[in-house]
């Protein structure tokens, strides 16, 4: 009994400790320190990695991790451009290849063309899964005698119903984004 006090209290002590470092540490966490400097990793005789700021015998600099510029309180806030009617507009390169317009007109019409099938079959798809599902409540198979499987071909099939609502959605959302 005297060894479970005995552990109990060095436990206690122990949390304590530790209790005490995190409320250490808590400021610094919240003034926004930063790491100063560059960060070098050494290895030592037993092959053991350590990270410091400090650069010691058999340390190597890493690239890529010194520390970020001090940002100034007084920097200026960058403009926010209001949003116009249009997209805003793209620069292209000179040597970039340009396509006519009737040709980019064909293209779009193409485009539509695939995607209207392609919505057309996720309908269709979600017509028949809806018609599976019967609101909820599908009709048992023969090899669904536990409660649990019938369950889960129900999960499924209303995360099926889901995923093809969301399809037709995505489907209709880039009809409209065609020219």
């Amino acid at each position: 009994m005297g060894t479970t006090i005995t552990s109990f209290r060095f436990a206690a002590r122990r949390f304590a400790a530790v209790l005490a470092a995190a409320f250490l540490l808590v400021p610094a966490l919240h003034t926004g320190a930063q790491a100063q400097g560059a960060i070098y990793k050494c290895v030592d005789e037993q092959n053991r990695v350590e990270f410091t700021d400090q650069n010691r015998r058999g340390c190597k600099l890493l690239e890529g991790f010194s520390s970020p510029a001090p940002v100034r309180a007084s920097a200026p806030i960058p403009a926010v451009r209001p949003p116009s009617a249009g997209p805003a507009p793209t620069v292209s390169p000179a040597s970039f290849p340009r396509v006519d317009a009737t040709q980019q007109r064909a293209r779009d019409d193409d485009r539509r063309a695939i995607l209207n099938e392609e919505l057309r079959e996720e309908e269709k798809k979600l017509a028949q899964l809806r018609g599976d599902f019967k609101g909820g409540e599908p009709e048992r198979q023969g090899n669904e005698r536990n409660y649990a499987k019938y369950q889960e071909r129900v999960a499924g099939m209303r995360d099926e119903i889901g995923r093809t609502e969301r399809n037709i959605e995505a489907l209709r959302r880039e009809i409209t984004n065609v020219r």
